[in-house]
Formats: C-alpha cells, structure tokens, sequence
C-alpha cells in the first residue's frame, strides 16, 4: 500500500502541478492533502479547483479556515511585527481573490481524517491533533505527549512545511513538507510517499524541481507581496 500526502500548497499552482506529475509516476493507491491550499500564493482558485477535479482528500488548513471564513487572523506564528505585515496582506488578498463557491469548499473541509488502511490507522490533520496552526516541529518537546493522545498508529501533518518522519513512543510522526511554499532552503517542493506493509512504515521524502520563477514572476504581477516570491525563489521564510 502506497499513500501520497501532499501538504502546504499555498496557491502555487506551478509547484502542485509539478508534484501531482512526479506522484503519478509513483502510482500511489491512495492520495491525501493535509491543507492550506491557499494564501501567499498567485493562484488560489486554480489550486483549489486542481484538488476538486483530482477528488483529492484533504483536511483544513489554518489559512483555509482563515480564507473560508472571512476571518481576520489566519493563525500564523509570525516571528515579528514586519512578517505580521506581510501575512496580513496576504490573507486579506487571498480573501478578496478566492470565489464564494471555493469560500464554501474551504469551509467544507474537515479538521482532521481518520483512517485505516490494512493493519495501520492513521490520522491526517494540518498542524497537530490539538490545533490546526500548532507546529510541530521534528524537535518539538511535547510530541511524546501529543502522540500518546492519539489512538492511531501513524500521525501525518503539514504546517511546518518541513518534512520528516521519526518514531515517537513507538507510533510513526510524517511531516508532509511542503507542495508550494518550501522552507527547506531550496526552491524544489516536495511531498511524502507512505509505504505500508505487515510489518513497516517507510516514508520517502520527494523533492521535486519545477519552474519556480514562474510563480516568482506572478507573485511580483499579482500584488501580493513581493517578498513572497524571494521565498518561492530561494526556499526560505
């Protein structure tokens, strides 16, 4: 059983269709999204219609709850008053921009998903169990504690849009990474391939390279800020 999870695409249409190019190739038998599909990124709608006609499952990110709703905070942990600006700016511009019928999807959304497949349980959420815009981070102290509330086997999140895959008190913890908006320090996106069988959890981390001056470009033209497409040029922030 293999499982794609695609996480964090952040409106960047390019990148997402470069990783949904690369994942067929690896004929996953299943594909999840673990939200924000939106936000920071040119082509919000685009994005959102792609993951419709794909029938991809996905669960709601802090900047879909944030856009959905017309809310005036979309959760972030803005590191200082100057990225404060510049999320604001986004949220409110992704608002503006997004159509009512994707306002309506984006609310539609569940907070979390909760499955088997064959003898494994696994729970899908954006950024923890606990909250969507908590990060949990490779390092974070309390993911012992956080995982032992969880009666699944395997817990797969985004958020941070670094990816990773470690073993905590016994379950597997998969950081999805991200499809869009990459803070790895390269501009390649990347998603995670789950490999299940009787006996192991295997999670390949896929970077993935694509024309990303493209959404650089288009980020500069759209009036969002530009500093955004520094981020989507260089992989960091």
């Amino acid at each position: 059983m293999k499982i794609a999870v695609i996480a964090d695409i952040h409106g960047n249409l390019a990148g997402f269709s470069a990783v949904l190019e690369d994942m067929k190739k690896q004929k996953p038998d299943q594909v999840r999204c673990v939200g924000d599909l939106v936000g920071y990124g040119p082509f919000p709608n685009e994005v959102i219609e792609r993951i419709r006609r794909e029938q991809i499952a996905t669960v709601q990110g802090n900047y879909d709850e944030g856009v959905g709703n017309d809310l005036m905070a979309c959760g972030c942990d803005y590191k200082d008053e100057k990225a404060l600006e510049l999320g604001s700016k986004s949220l409110f511009w992704t608002q503006d921009e997004v159509t009512k019928e994707h306002k309506k999807y984006l609310q539609s959304l569940p907070e979390k998903l909760s499955e088997r497949f064959d003898r494994w349980k696994i729970l899908f959420v954006h950024g923890s169990p606990r909250a969507n815009n908590e990060y949990l981070f490779e390092d974070h102290e309390e993911l012992p504690a956080i995982v032992k509330e969880i009666g699944e086997d395997i817990l797969v999140m985004g958020h941070t849009h670094l990816p990773y895959h470690k073993r905590v008190e016994g379950k597997h913890v998969i950081n999805a990474g991200s499809a869009g908006k990459p803070k790895h320090g390269t501009p390649d996106v990347s998603y995670i391939l789950i490999a299940l069988d009787e006996k192991s959890v295997q999670a390949e981390i896929r970077y993935v390279d694509y024309d990303a001056e493209k959404t650089a470009s288009a980020i500069e033209l759209s009036g969002l800020p530009v500093e955004f497409a520094d981020m989507v040029r260089t992989g960091r922030g």
